[in-house]
């Protein structure tokens, strides 16, 4: 099989790497890549999706995996089906329960999924009116793809105003912010489920947990993840309980009342409070970080799981009964300003842990860093802390100028 995996971020590297041994794949392209596909396959430089059609029709790609959200958002897997080619993701439609946070709250709405209270505003001024009737804190998002940065906890009626401002006026996000949805606040903490789907059922990974804020003890802005483990300590089974009877089940509901058949993966974004799990979003494609620390548990082959998905039929995911740590390391000035084309040292010294790199490009025999979150250290324990220390002795040792990551990774 010849295999192309869109994206460059450290959720297409955790991907490759579990792909690369299998001895069906002849074949590995990314678009656009990183340091570590590089080296597992071929990196080439395409982004639009009539670029990416013609590629995968001239090498003859038997299937295109796609990390992240924007591809299939712009409607990739339509246009890759009209030339026969498979695509692991859904169509624009469905996508569209991701791209447009209007369309996935109504969705939710409608198939009685247990979500916060919201309302949905095309009108600024209707909005500023709004919020002048809440409680707060209360919760600002934008509707649009905005980099997983729409969304703003609001403290004040202030604060409020100020943000639907900076996204309906100032258009601080584009056109993804001309629509807003404002909703309660939920307090609890969050947890991660990524499901495979078949086109009929959902089947579920392990739950993980995410660290979105920049700084030591949750402080700082939110990122795009400077973190992650698995299983999520927190979530119970009695969390899971609640989850699939008042969200996975209505969801697949949904699906099938909407005709949203779809063979690819969907994204539970959870939040835990003292009156059960709530649903905050759907994504439509593998979580980063969450990716790494279920690929690293993942006892399964996920050509398997991918092409039986892509059949419609049924799996059954397995996990190693051991524990999943993701640690971040990210240039200076992320997720705001970000340093860049710094070389990145230490890999070799690398021993306990697998080091996957993001923001990150070969350059000559040099590895330099160009984004944000530069790259990954996973490794898996018999507990928590054991794999916590053998990713901070592994984390010592790698360096780039200005680079950072938080000390808390793994630690409850």
């Amino acid at each position: 099989m010849r295999i192309l995996i869109i994206g460059e971020g450290g959720r297409e590297s955790a991907l490759a790497a579990k792909l690369q041994n299998d001895p069906r794949i002849s074949k590995m392209f990314f678009a656009n890549g990183n340091a570590t596909t590089d080296v597992i396959g071929k990196n080439v430089h395409l982004s639009e999706i009539k670029e990416l059609r013609d590629f995968a029709i001239k090498e003859k790609v038997d299937l295109t995996i796609v990390g992240p959200e924007a591809p299939l958002v712009a409607g990739l897997k339509d246009e890759f089906k009209k030339h026969d080619l498979k695509v692991f993701g859904p169509n624009q439609k469905v996508a569209s329960l991701e791209g447009s946070k209007a369309f996935s709250k109504k969705f939710m709405q409608t198939y009685d999924i247990k979500t916060a209270k919201a309302v949905v505003f095309d009108s600024y001024n209707e909005a500023k009116e709004y919020v002048k009737t809440q409680q707060f804190p209360l919760v600002v998002k934008a509707s649009g793809l905005a980099g997983g940065k729409g969304v703003v906890i609001c403290d004040t009626l202030e604060e409020a105003e100020a943000t639907i401002h900076d996204f309906m006026i100032r258009r601080i996000y584009g056109d993804a912010g001309i629509r807003l949805v404002i909703e309660e606040f939920l307090q609890g903490f969050e947890a991660s489920i990524i499901a495979f789907s078949n086109g009929e059922k959902l089947f579920p990974c392990v739950a993980a947990k995410d660290y979105k804020k920049a700084g030591n003890g949750d402080t700082g802005p939110n990122t795009g993840g400077m973190g992650s483990v698995a299983p999520s300590p927190e979530f119970t089974s009695e969390h899971y309980a609640d989850f699939e009877k008042h969200i996975l089940e209505p969801t697949v509901a949904g699906l099938k009342g909407e005709g949203f058949s779809f063979k690819g993966i969907i994204f539970f974004g959870l939040m835990v409070t003292k009156n059960g799990t709530y649903l905050l979003e759907y994504n439509m494609r593998f979580g980063d970080p969450e990716t790494q620390v279920l690929m690293a548990l993942m006892e399964n082959n996920l050509l398997d799981v991918i092409n039986d998905c892509m059949e419609g039929k049924e799996i059954e995911l397995k996990f190693k009964d051991e524990k999943a740590v993701c640690l971040v390391m990210c240039s200076g000035g992320y997720p705001r300003n970000i340093e860049t084309g710094f070389e990145i040292v230490g890999e070799d010294k690398v021993k306990h842990s697998k080091l996957l790199y993001a923001g990150a490009i070969s350059k000559g025999d040099k590895v330099v860093s160009n984004g944000g979150r530069v790259l990954n250290i996973v490794a898996t324990g018999a507990t928590y802390e054991d794999a916590r220390k053998k990713v901070y002795e592994d984390a010592s040792h790698v360096h780039f100028d200005y680079g950072f990551y938080r000390e808390d990774i793994g630690k409850f």
